[in-house]
């Protein structure tokens, strides 16, 4: 029988890895709980209907890329492909949105069906906010500015910000008639996706990556000659407010997001930390997607980063400076304290004081091997404890555990098993 294997673009977390990303994961919890957002967590699951009336059927997400099914009860069912139609929806369904603003964020799996690379799976993990309300300018700014702030937190260098904006509904089908036009009498210079999308979603040509279809769109009308005036009003307020707080943009006309529902501010933030330039963050603005979903119109803004990419980049960080926060947010956590025995008494004697020491707040690793005291003394060097705490019968018989310092010349110490308040003081001692 054949070993079995995980599905192609599905790959696991093992403890070293996942370590990592419940470090992210809490200094993202930090930045977001200070900044009043309120985690949501929704189902893998969700109706087809809502990511093809929320994302769009002309886009690449929902004409290619969904695992969509028929379930038992002979209903179209779509593992999310991301994150921000599922937390509205769950904000319409339980009238959220009826209690006022609404500042939430999310932590989770989502899925696609596309090639695997680094960074880039068919299982892929995102962090994500959603202000649900928020109209003015200034939201546009705030969240932006928390994107900025955690990716500078966890240490991720080389940030760039690109800026556009997409206007209204109304700017969107101005410029993609002029954009047509034009794009019409020079069809035969595109590459093939181009050319498909000329007729489906005009506006994701501006995102291609062929060479040739870049060249020819700098000559291409651009969103911004097709603004009104209130739209560039706005997209210039958003622009002095990230000013105000000192984060350096470029303007980026060519900038889409590869789904239907944004509107106005449009943004990515680029690393160079690979050495080539990588989208670690995402969002924008999406004023008409609720009153789509059939809530009230009511405006939005939202952001969502890769979690996979963004290991990537923290792990360039942290070789290149071995001192840095990245490095330390991607070092190994070493236990306090690890406890050295061998024998039975001692194995009964080491299982409780490791009991303790965890439910007083310190790491504790236990060995249990059984091994020689010298092989149990250089995995306790292996591991980064500063202390080793050692058990023999002897010990065990007199109650008694010894102290040996295993990063710096102290003395080694015996102490009474009990009480283990007295242990911990012995510990915290500089």
């Amino acid at each position: 029988m054949s070993q079995l294997q995980s599905l192609r673009g599905m790959v696991d977390l093992l403890p070293e890895a996942l370590r990592r990303w419940q470090a992210v994961e809490a200094v993202a919890r930090e930045h977001f709980q200070s900044s009043g957002f309120g985690e949501i967590r929704t189902p893998l699951l969700e109706t087809t209907d809502l990511f093809c009336r929320g994302i769009g059927e002309a886009t690449d997400v929902v004409g290619k890329e969904m695992y969509s099914f028929q379930d038992r009860g002979d209903r179209s069912c779509t593992l999310r492909p991301e994150g921000t139609a599922s937390v509205v929806r769950a904000a319409l369904q339980h009238g959220l949105l009826s209690q006022g603003a609404q500042k939430l964020w999310y932590a989770g799996p989502m899925f696609r069906y596309e090639r695997p690379q680094a960074g880039r799976q068919r299982q892929f993990h995102q962090i994500g906010v959603e202000w649900l309300g928020a109209e003015r300018a200034r939201s546009d700014v705030e969240v932006i500015a928390l994107a900025w702030d955690l990716l500078a937190s966890l240490g991720v260098g080389g940030l760039q910000l690109e800026l556009n904006s997409l206007g209204t509904a109304e700017d969107r089908q101005d410029y993609r008639n002029a954009l047509v036009a034009w794009l019409e009498q020079r069809s035969e210079a595109l590459d093939p996706d181009s050319q498909t999308r000329l007729s489906t979603n005009p506006l994701r040509i501006l995102d291609s990556k062929n060479k040739a279809t870049q060249a020819l769109l700098e000559e291409a009308p651009t969103l911004a000659d097709a603004l009104c005036e209130a739209s560039r009003e706005r997209f210039a307020e958003v622009q002095r407010g990230l000013t105000a707080l000192g984060i350096p943009f470029r303007l980026n006309p060519r900038l889409v997001r590869g789904l239907d529902y944004y509107s106005h501010t449009a943004f990515e933030i680029t690393s160079h930390q690979l050495g080539a330039q990588a989208t670690v963050c995402g969002g924008g603005r999406y004023d008409g997607l609720i009153g789509q979903l059939g809530g009230a119109p009511t405006p939005a803004i939202g952001w969502a980063l890769g979690m996979e990419r963004l290991l990537l980049v923290l792990e360039a960080a942290a070789q290149a400076d071995a001192q840095g926060v990245a490095a330390r947010l991607t070092a190994a956590a070493a236990p306090d304290v690890y406890v050295v025995n061998r024998g039975d008494a001692a194995e009964r004697s080491a299982l409780a004081l490791a009991r303790d020491l965890r439910a007083s707040g310190l790491r504790v690793e236990l060995d249990a091997s059984g091994s020689a005291f010298g092989k149990q003394f250089k995995r306790a060097d292996r591991s980064g404890a500063p202390w080793a705490l050692v058990i023999g019968e002897d010990e065990a018989e007199r109650g008694e555990v010894r102290l040996k310092a295993l990063k710096q010349q102290a003395e080694e110490s015996t102490v009474a098993l009990a009480p283990v308040s007295a242990i911990v003081e012995r510990l915290l001692t500089p």
